[in-house]
């Protein structure tokens, strides 16, 4: 008998809330806020789709209906990471 999980193991990870601003998901014992004007691609889709957020690894958090990856760093620090999806985006 194999006692072993089947299908990939993801860490928990959940959408807090969801403003007219941001995001919020939590991990573990930290809450991070998503702002819509750093990653835009998360503020004109439908709900559903912001709240199947998956966490692959540790740090680390995946969208499969979006196709959007963001690990904590870039989150915190958006700066850093200067690249911006044009979806979404006028101009």
């Amino acid at each position: 008998m194999n006692s072993q999980a089947l299908g990939k193991h993801t860490l928990v990870v959940e959408v807090t809330n969801i403003s007219s601003h941001g995001i919020w998901i939590i991990t573990g014992d930290r809450e991070l806020f998503i702002p819509f004007d750093k990653f835009p691609w998360f503020k004109d889709v439908p709900i559903g789709k912001i709240l199947n957020v998956e966490e692959p690894t540790p740090g680390h958090f995946y969208w499969p209906e979006l196709d959007v990856d963001l690990g904590i760093e870039s989150i915190e620090h958006p700066e850093r990471f200067p690249l911006k999806s044009k979806v979404g985006i006028s101009g």
